[in-house]
């Protein structure tokens, strides 16, 4: 039962870093831009760069493939993203700061059990591994 669990736990988690690498190749041009808001050099490519991050990394923990590579990725995109892209401390205005606050605290949580993944013995089950 513990094996199926983490399994779903998988699916959900790395599911949702894939799915969002999607919108980076769907919707780049709108993510660039508020990239470039946020004063990001090269925002088109800071946007695929990040997308692929997110791609490989959810894949990885999703299949169960070089994890520890996988997860890592996923580490450095939350950590530059958190905050270079929702610094809501810099931020004048009350609702756009809260919701900046809450993308960033939703990021920390993200990283935290990202964090946590990396103490996960493997090969997890499951799992494609090579």
């Amino acid at each position: 039962m513990h094996e199926l669990l983490f399994l779903l736990g998988r699916v959900v988690y790395g599911g949702f870093f894939v799915l969002n690498a999607l919108n980076h190749f769907t919707k780049t041009g709108m993510m660039a831009q508020y990239a470039g808001s946020k004063k990001v050099p090269s925002p088109k490519y800071a946007v695929l760069l990040s997308g692929l991050l997110i791609l490989l990394g959810g894949l990885g923990i999703l299949l169960g493939v070089y994890v520890q590579y996988a997860i890592l990725l996923v580490v450095v995109f939350l950590a530059v993203v958190s905050f270079t892209m929702h610094n809501f401390w810099t931020v004048q205005d009350p609702m756009q700061k809260q919701m900046e606050m809450v993308q960033f605290l939703k990021n920390m949580a993200l990283l935290g059990a990202a964090l946590m993944a990396l103490a996960i013995p493997e090969p997890w089950a499951y799992s494609l591994t090579f």
